[in-house]
C-alpha cells in the first residue's frame, strides 16, 4: 500500500478530520491532501509527525502489514491520548506512573 493511502487509511480509522491534523502537526490541509493522492512527495518529519498525531510510528507506516505488530489495541488507545495531552498532563500522568512502579 502506498504511504499516502496508509496514512488516508489511518485518518479514517481514527475518525481524525484534516483539520484536526492540521492543528495538532502544523501541517496544511492541503499538503495533507497531496500526501494522500500521492502529488506530494513528503520528508521523513513531515511523516513523523504525521504518524505521531495518528498514534503510529514510521516504522509501522512502512511496514506491509496492516497491523501494528508491536502495540495491543488498549496500548494504542493509552499511546494516543498521551499524545494529544499537554505536557503538564502528561508529564504529571509519567510521574504518577512511575509511584506506581517504584
Amino acid at each position: 500500500m502506498e504511504i499516502g493511502m496508509k496514512l488516508r487509511s489511518l485518518k479514517e480509522k481514527k475518525k481524525m478530520t484534516n483539520y484536526r491534523l492540521t492543528q495538532m502537526t502544523g501541517i496544511s490541509g492541503q499538503h495533507i491532501r497531496g500526501i494522500e493522492e500521492g502529488t506530494r512527495q513528503p520528508t521523513l518529519e513531515t511523516l513523523s509527525r504525521l504518524t505521531a498525531a495518528l498514534g503510529t510510528s514510521l516504522s509501522e507506516l512502512f511496514n506491509e502489514d496492516t497491523e501494528c505488530s508491536y502495540l495491543n489495541e488498549k496500548e494504542r488507545k493509552i499511546v494516543e491520548y498521551v499524545r494529544m495531552m499537554s505536557e503538564e498532563k502528561s508529564d504529571a500522568l509519567l510521574n504518577l506512573i512511575e509511584t506506581w512502579y517504584r
